[in-house]
């Protein structure tokens, strides 16, 4: 039987030098497309938080989404979408955090987590961090008990589950690939 690792590693697409050259692109719509690869990616997302209470589970634009609804189901939790600043249509709460080249600002709904609810953290990657951990401050703002935050892929090179773990913010990761 093939290892978790195995199947997620043969069902992610790599594209080099995208979006610009030396970059080494993990597509994981390949992944979203493999209906045993998404199965077993959100089942594994899913196990440690199985038991207990998760309230609500948090995605990042845009894979976020797709797998933080997924792993909302099958947690019996409320699903918040954190978003890039101006697409959300009710009262936000919003955080400027920075990008390779200059500023960018995410935003959730106000009403989206009330303070001390359960929350759990997802998106398909995490590299740098930067993106992560603006969604971490946004979530604290308005008081939310951070469980976890989970990716499918960790690109350790780039120190994102250090950053994150600095913050006191446990990671879960299912496969790691090294370089950038």
């Amino acid at each position: 039987m093939e290892s978790l690792e195995d199947t997620l590693r043969g069902a992610i697409r790599t594209i080099p030098d995208y979006p610009k050259p030396g970059v080494l692109f993990r597509d994981i719509t390949t992944l979203l497309g493999n209906a045993r690869a998404f199965r077993d990616a959100i089942d594994a997302l899913v196990r440690p938080h199985a038991v207990g209470t998760v309230d609500k589970i948090a995605g990042i634009e845009a894979r976020g989404f797709i797998l933080g609804g997924a792993v909302a189901h099958q947690l019996s939790a409320g699903f918040v979408p954190i978003r890039k600043k101006g697409k959300l249509p009710h009262e936000t709460v919003r955080v400027a955090y920075s990008l390779e080249y200059g500023l960018d600002e995410m935003e959730m709904h106000r009403d989206g987590v009330k303070p001390g609810e359960k929350v759990i953290l997802v998106d398909d990657l995490i590299a740098t961090g930067g993106t992560a951990e603006a969604a971490v401050k946004l979530l604290r703002q308005i008081g939310a008990d951070i469980l976890a935050a989970c990716f499918v892929i960790d690109l350790p090179d780039l120190g994102g589950r250090r950053r994150l773990e600095a913050l006191g913010v446990p990671v879960r990761t299912l496969i790691g690939f090294e370089g950038h």
